[in-house]
């Protein structure tokens, strides 16, 4: 890999652009294999200085780009034109990576579960004695993870729409969960957001396998073996049907007391990891013994304690209506749910919808998403039940206070806001560590 990385940058002029993780593991394996003529960074709020470098900060980081050959392009950065209107060549540590590695990839994305999927997948594979590396948008960069790939290692990587967008390479197994409306602010179109998502099987060959929910199959034929994934169908080659996950042959009863995910959602996940654990020779037996230890992904709908005789749960993750919907299917004895954050412009009459016909005593609104859908309720859904149920807050600290307030003995709460973090918190961790802070701040958890 490093020799790989040395041929790219040879004699070029270099540029790392965004140095979060990524850049930061980007520019530690450049060191390493040196052979550029000029290496800089930028980025728009970095402080750090790194001896030797060319550091290009401030609001006009980007302005430099066509003075390289190459960018190296973190995730998430947009660009001010396309592509094809720049002198210089974009790669990312993805598309490197990918080029290198790509046959013994299984790479995960879906607009919800990825994370789950990925975890678990490599955790069972793991406890299975498998060598295998977990890497990609789960927060591992993947350059980082450069020394510990051996000859036989299999890599579960987790991938973001933006590490998608523009990557030229699917990986030898590719895994599609599900698509939902999500990240309109960066896309402009949902057509846009599911190209992204879809260059996880359009660069596969003949002989790869491409492991697809069936809300979301492409419409144009795949080079690859296409696996279907389906809940309940009686259409697909991988059905789950309620706890019975039915692949071929073979039949896998997940038991709820042998695995600390909870809800069909996730079950649908354990569908997935059960039907690519068969392509690499996981008996049931060492499936459910690995199942039984996994543990759950902070901040997805995490037990955080019990307070005041109410259960508290974060639900953080949760960034569109359809996340929401699951945890209150998934916790019945919801009291209070909290609902809000940035406004991204999807559409929630799915949820509004799910809301009125729902049970839930206490609907807390809060920031932007909250007050729209508050005002979408009130100007057209004349027919909403039990609209006494909603109380429009400001923020988070407001909200919990509410909760505090309202929620009954016995009961859940939980932080699900079906809405993005950004603007108002670094990211859904920092505001479900916050949820946690400000519910037990006054006296110390009872787990």
């Amino acid at each position: 890999m490093i020799e790989a990385l040395r041929e790219l940058v040879q004699g070029k002029r270099v540029l790392i652009l965004g140095y979060g993780r990524e850049g930061r593991a980007t520019w530690n394996l450049l060191k390493r294999a040196g052979g550029y003529e000029r290496i800089a960074i930028a980025d728009r709020n970095t402080n750090t200085m790194e001896p030797g470098v060319e550091m290009l900060v401030g609001e006009d980081y980007l302005a430099q780009m066509e003075d390289f050959d190459l960018v190296f392009k973190s995730p998430g950065i947009v660009l001010p034109r396309p592509l094809s209107e720049y002198r210089c060549a974009f790669v990312s540590e993805t598309e490197v990576f990918f080029r290198y590695y790509r046959d013994r990839i299984v790479g995960i994305t879906g607009t919800k579960g990825k994370s789950t999927t990925t975890s678990l997948l490599y955790h069972i594979l793991k406890e299975a004695g498998k060598d295998c590396i977990i890497a990609g948008n789960i927060g591992i960069p993947a350059f980082d993870m450069v020394d510990r790939i051996g000859p036989e290692t299999a890599i579960v990587f987790e991938m973001s729409c933006h590490q998608l967008e523009f990557l030229t390479v699917s990986p030898r197994i590719a895994v599609l969960l599900n698509i939902h409306e999500e990240h309109l602010d960066h896309y402009g179109t949902m057509e846009k957001y599911v190209a992204a998502k879809q260059n996880i099987f359009r660069h596969q060959k003949a002989g790869d396998l491409f492991f697809c929910g069936e809300q979301c199959l492409p419409q144009e034929p795949v080079a690859a073996h296409l696996v279907k994934v389906g809940d309940g169908t009686d259409t697909a080659d991988v059905e789950l049907q309620n706890k019975t996950i039915v692949y071929g042959s073979r039949r896998y009863v997940i038991d709820p007391d042998r695995t600390p995910l909870l809800g069909h959602h996730n079950y649908y996940d354990i569908a997935f990891v059960y039907a690519i654990c068969q392509e690499f020779g996981i008996s049931d037996e060492a499936f459910t013994a690995a199942l039984s230890t996994y543990q759950t992904l902070p901040h997805r709908l995490q037990f955080l304690g019990t307070k005041n005789g109410v259960k508290y749960y974060d639900d953080s993750i949760s960034t569109i209506g359809d996340t929401t919907i699951q945890a209150l299917k998934t916790l019945p004895d919801t009291d209070t749910v909290l609902i809000g954050g940035m406004d991204r412009g999807i559409d929630y009459g799915d949820l509004i919808g799910y809301l009125s016909d729902s049970e839930v005593p206490h609907i807390i609104l809060m920031e932007q998403t909250g007050k729209r859908i508050y005002q979408e309720i009130m100007r057209y859904w004349p027919d909403f039940k039990g609209r006494e149920r909603l109380i429009l807050v400001d923020h988070l600290k407001t909200a919990v206070r509410r909760a505090a307030e309202v929620t009954r003995e016995g009961h859940s709460c939980v932080l699900s806001p079906a809405s993005a973090s950004y603007g108002i918190f670094k990211n859904f961790e920092e505001r479900g560590e916050v949820f946690a802070r400000y519910v037990f701040e006054t006296e110390p958890r009872k787990i």
